[in-house]
């Protein structure tokens, strides 16, 4: 795979100046983070999906939208939006700047945009896959706050998934 856009998107200023806020809004919660730990964590689950279940997505498409699907956190926290709808306005400046094109951008900032909505969970396409792979990421069973966590005890991921 050819990394080349996908580090541009790690090194794009407006990428950096979101994930850092984020960063600084989530240093003392004990829930989930939203780094770049989880964002990899995900790119690489949405990978394994997309081999084993023979899904015609792109790795490098995988990568940008795992990398990004959280970027609008710190919207999220500071003015209430869903950060899925805030993630997707600012991810598709930064995917543009980082030579994706149109039709890239678009399937991208679509998985961002619809990572939290369920309806999407079987859809073997990007959005299904970035969906899939975020929940399966969560490491409730290994989590101090899993006891207190708003999630239902359904939703905890209490083993490993993958």
């Amino acid at each position: 795979m050819n990394t080349g856009r996908i580090n541009a998107i790690l090194k794009n200023d407006e990428y950096r100046k979101n994930a850092e806020l984020t960063r600084e809004l989530e240093k003392d919660r004990i829930y989930c983070r939203h780094g770049v730990d989880h964002c990899l964590d995900v790119a690489r689950i949405a990978a394994l999906i997309a081999a084993d279940e023979d899904y015609d997505v792109s790795r490098e498409l995988i990568y940008a939208a795992a990398i990004l699907h959280d970027i609008g956190r710190a919207e999220q926290y500071a003015r209430g939006v869903r950060h899925e709808l805030a993630g997707a306005e600012i991810a598709g400046p930064i995917l543009t700047e980082c030579g994706f094109t149109e039709e890239e951008r678009q399937e991208i900032t679509e998985a961002i945009a619809s990572h939290g909505d369920e309806s999407v969970k079987d859809k073997k396409n990007l959005s299904g896959l970035i969906y899939r792979a975020d929940k399966m990421s969560r490491r409730c069973f290994d989590c101090d706050a899993a006891g207190s966590c708003h999630k239902s005890a359904e939703k905890l991921i209490m083993e490993i998934c993958y």
